[in-house]
């Protein structure tokens, strides 16, 4: 029998690859009849033509455009430019920080981002969910000049906040203010909020973290009397907050209740909420029941919130009925196109007439046509008349204040002609003293989040009227406190070869420190420590080309913020030594508990070395770094690289400055070399104190496509090999301290090398770095990166010290993944009808028709709101001391490593999109074992699984395959067998 051709696969591999690419020789020829039932089969979106798509009763999933999963966020928060005076933060009510959240999500630091949101705005999350950021913050992203649009402002911060929630960790307050019971009696003054909305909930907020200790919250009928019973109660502040809470209601609905088919929004939505939401009300509320035809009366974010509710309560046709037409819709783009995805139907230009009754219950109404006269007033035509037939009519005109009671209960409060409380824009403050108010009932407030701004408004002045009563002053700029929790008081502080570093963050001797001016504005953000520019003696002064920084190329077509790496042929600083010393003496007079390293070069010199380390050492530095590593332009001169690439002459420079100063130093180690180990063995023998891991890799970015490489220099476009920083280099600098950590364990190291987040900080601790040198990141963004750095590290910590996050399958702070599409958790369709069903076309549909199904019987309420147990530690929190080398143990050599302990891929058919990517990696640069149905684009791992994970790493779906532990013998596939001869 003849041979089968090795180099031929074998035919079960040829039908598997049958929907591998292929380059097409030929221009395609298919039927426009084919391609129709091919794009009917394949649709994911919404189809158009599709008036009854399954019952939306009791679906209150989330169907938000703007909720992100983690994948979602982290691809999102990425495009965010954080910009310079970033109009987004203008545009935000409650002026939240953010580009500092997001920039905080972008790096996986999601306890940082809720912390910045939460700080500003205590509704945070609530706000996340309702703002209509469209006409706010979004609507002045910088993004919007450009194709791919403006950031998911509202997405990112609902996931921040939610993720955070499920954290369970419990709000304190700051742990550096005054204790409570260490405060003025002024702070012990009785504060009064009227009724328990955004704004009275905000105000509350923000007196308590300032220290005020009795405050009650009286909601709606929960108390007798007015604003002068309170006063006489002893309550020497009150905030009323109490909202609008009658609805507008139009003469032709007097007399009518939801008996006879008739609501407002404000009997309608609180029903809904408290029937759906768990936690709501101690009630087990019952939706109300809507069948028939709905008419939603009004075109503001409220009215489609009714008529999008009004489906989930069982409604066939929903129609939106307004005044004036689609160019005037006051609702924010959101809340209309949900109600358009959904089948409501829109009808403008018409107002009401008469609502028609049969029986006592609604049957339909009447309205006129509306028009515009040439002075653009609108007017009814009573000659055009409009019938549409209904069952239900909910109004949602707006709210006011018209209780007779309760505009009682506010005497002596002013009230102006709208029926709103006369109060001062910027204090909030009414006409009474000490009487402050807010939201709805102030005038100002149209949305949640302005709500919330009132509030907080409100609470300084309240703060400040009450200090001023007992005689007590309080800053004239405004100092709120942050929101805060255990994890702010997680100490982060580090000692290194006898230095105390506050937190481990610092900056690189790179462009971030060009000028001590520099050094000062980043000791001012909160860096712990700082090199300065590399200086030389004056006789090796340098002037530098340009251009000098370039972006690199690495990450792709990426333009901004972002970049995976740069490329640097700037040399050494220009300044002189005496600019620097005496800088170093300045900062360290103004800064004594932040570390100054200096940094300095010279040839191989000892004469050079010594004179330049005693000089840096009297300048007050806490120690010195020796740049032997620098791999542009100074090794051509003696210089950096070219002393540091040889073992003797490292040893024998750390000897030289070892003999000439008494604080330590740190000899900077480059990558560039065979084994850097043995350069960090000969720095140690020379007495350094410690070494910095690692200088740029030397490299050259790229070519033009007219051959010349960027940077280019000058008319003749000349270049050089310049050092590539940044996270391309990471996998490299992780290496190096490793294997120094390893080799020479408890011998200090700084590292530096693709350092841009808290997570990544926290690997290199655990490879045996005791500081972090931070340049590229810098450069990708501003000096503010150190807050993101600090409150993630101190977050990691903390969430070290709860055994359950690692057994609930957390990772750092990142949750367990839930099963999702879109972003949003889907219901597990195999559990219902017993197999799984793809998200699109027909399969699409049939998913939803049983899903619905299903759950017009659900109980929505369940068995009420999931528990919110708060957390605590159950062991020590670890110090940044206890983490550094943690990791060391697991490094070692490959014959270490145990090839019976398999692992094969597993992929999750309910959060697969279907994209083949496994499939066609496997294909390619695998082992052909996947299969990928024709029909479904369900992708199957076969038997033939060898566990590589190329498939795992190129999944565009965070953890929707797995790698898990083979159940049956691994044995390689050989080709021939073994002992066969060629």
């Amino acid at each position: 029998m003849e041979n089968p051709l090795l180099s031929k696969e074998l035919p079960d591999i040829e039908s598997l690859l049958a929907l591998n690419p292929k380059i097409q020789p030929h221009a395609s020829l298919v039927s426009t009849k084919t391609t129709k039932n091919a794009r009917k089969h394949w649709k994911r979106n919404h189809d158009k033509n599709c008036s009854t798509c399954g019952s939306l009763k009791n679906d209150f999933d989330d169907i938000k455009h703007t909720t992100l999963s983690e994948r979602g966020a982290l691809k999102e928060a990425s495009r965010c430019l954080k910009c310079a005076d970033a109009p987004c933060q203008k545009s935000c009510p409650t002026q939240l920080d953010i580009k500092t959240f997001i920039s905080n999500i972008s790096n996986r630091n999601y306890y940082g981002a809720a912390k910045a949101i939460f700080s500003d705005n205590p509704l945070g999350l609530t706000c996340g969910m309702v703002c209509p950021t469209s006409d706010l913050c979004v609507g002045g992203c910088n993004l919007y000049g450009s194709e791919e649009g403006p950031i998911n402002i509202g997405g990112l911060q609902q996931f921040a906040t939610e993720t955070f929630k499920a954290m369970k960790i419990p709000q304190i307050r700051d742990p550096t203010a005054t204790p409570i019971d260490q405060l003025p009696n002024s702070y012990q003054a009785k504060i009064a909020l009227l009724g328990c909305g955004p704004a009275s909930i905000s105000c509350a907020t923000f007196l308590g973290r300032l220290g005020y200790s009795n405050i009650t919250i009286f909601e709606k009928q929960e108390y007798i009397g007015g604003l002068r019973s309170l006063k006489e109660a002893g309550y020497e502040a009150i905030f009323v907050g109490i909202g609008l809470p009658q609805p507008k209601v139009i003469p032709i609905f007097k007399d009518l209740t939801p008996q006879n088919g008739f609501y407002t929004s404000k009997d309608f939505l609180p029903v809904v909420s408290q029937a759906s939401k768990p936690g709501m009300c101690a009630c087990k509320s019952r939706l109300p029941e809507i069948n028939g035809r709905v008419i939603v009366l009004g075109v503001g974010d409220t009215a489609f919130d009714c008529a999008t509710s009004a489906l989930r309560c069982g409604a066939k046709k929903v129609y939106v009925v307004f005044r004036k037409g689609f160019t005037n819709i006051r609702a924010v783009p959101e809340e209309m196109d949900a109600a358009r995805e959904e089948k409501c139907e829109f009808i403008p230009f018409v107002s009401p007439k008469e609502v028609k009754t049969s029986n006592g219950k609604i049957v339909g109404m009447e309205f006129y046509k509306t028009e515009q006269d040439d002075n653009g007033q609108w007017y009814e035509d009573e000659t055009q008349l409009i019938s549409l037939k209904a069952d239900v009519v909910i109004s949602a005109f707006g709210s006011e204040l018209r209780d007779q009671e309760v505009i009682s209960a506010l005497d002596p409060v002013k009230m102006n002609k709208w029926g709103y409380a006369e109060i001062d824009s910027t204090t909030m403050a009414t006409n009474v003293p000490g009487v402050y108010c807010g939201g709805d009932i102030g005038g100002l407030a149209n949305t949640t989040v302005e709500s919330v701004n009132d509030g907080k408004q409100a609470s300084w002045h309240i703060h400040s009227y009450l200090q001023s009563l007992h005689g007590l002053s309080v800053p004239s700029t405004p100092q709120l406190p942050q929101y805060c929790t255990p994890i702010d008081a997680v100490d982060i502080s580090v000692d290194v070869v006898g230095i105390h570093f506050e937190n481990p963050f610092g900056l690189a001797s790179a462009p971030p420190t060009t000028t001590s001016a520099m050094i000062r504005r980043a000791f001012e953000a909160g860096w712990g420590f700082a090199l300065t520019k590399t200086f030389a003696l004056d006789k090796d002064l340098v002037t530098n080309v340009s251009p000098r920084i370039v972006r690199g190329t690495t990450s792709g077509q990426n333009y901004g913020p972002g970049q995976g790496a740069f490329l640097n042929i700037e040399l050494i600083s220009e300044k002189t030594a005496a600019y620097w010393c005496r800088s170093v003496t300045e900062l360290k007079k103004d800064f004594p508990s932040k570390v100054v390293i200096a940094s300095i070069m010279c040839g191989y010199n000892k004469e050079d070395w010594t004179e330049l380390a005693i000089m840096a050492e009297k300048s007050g530095a806490d120690a010195l770094e020796l740049n032997l590593s620098c791999p542009h332009g100074m090794g051509e001169r003696g210089m950096g690289l070219a002393c540091g690439q040889k073992p003797e002459l490292v040893r024998n420079i750390c000897i030289w400055v070892r003999a000439a100063i008494k604080i330590p130093f740190f000899a900077k180690m480059t990558p560039n070399v065979t084994n850097i180990v043995d350069i960090a063995t000969a720095a140690k023998e020379g007495g350094a104190d410690g070494v910095t891991a690692t200088n740029t890799v030397s490299g050259l970015m790229g070519l033009r496509e007219n051959a010349t490489a960027w940077p280019s220099i000058g008319a003749e476009q000349r270049t050089t090999y310049g050092g590539v920083s940044g996270n391309a280099i990471r996998p490299i600098a992780l290496r190096a301290v490793s294997a120094i950590g390893n080799a020479l364990p408890g011998f200090p190291i700084l590292a530096t090398g693709g350092i841009d987040s808290a997570d990544v900080g926290l690997q290199f601790l655990h490879v045996g770095a005791s500081g972090l040198q931070i340049c590229s990141a810098i450069q990708n963004q501003d000096f503010t990166l150190v807050t993101d750095y600090i409150y993630g590290l101190k977050a990691l910590l903390y969430l070290q010290s709860m055994e359950e996050f690692a057994k609930e399958g957390w990772r750092g702070q990142s949750p367990p993944t839930p099963k999702h599409q879109l972003g949003k958790s889907i219901p597990k369709v195999a559990d219902v009808i017993g197999k799984k069903l793809p998200h699109f076309g027909e399969y699409k549909q049939n998913r939803k028709s049983i899903v619905s199904k299903h759950r017009e019987n659900i109980d929505l309420l369940g068995n009420g709101e999931e528990e919110r147990n708060i957390r605590q530690p159950s062991k020590a929190i670890p110090k940044v001391q206890d983490v550094i080398g943690k990791g060391l143990d697991r490094i070692g050599a490959y014959g270490q490593l145990d090839n019976k302990q398999q692992v094969v891929a597993l992929i999750d058919e309910d959060m697969c999109i279907n994209c083949g990517k496994c499939y066609m990696a496997c294909n390619d640069s695998g082992y052909q074992a996947i299969h990928f149905d024709p029909e479904t684009h369900i992708a199957t791992v076969t038997d033939d699984c060898v566990g590589c994970t190329l498939c795992t790493s190129v999944c565009p779906i965070i953890d929707c395959i797995q790698m898990v532990p083979r159940t049956t013998k691994y044995v390689p596939y050989r080709g021939v067998p073994i002992g066969i001869k060629p």
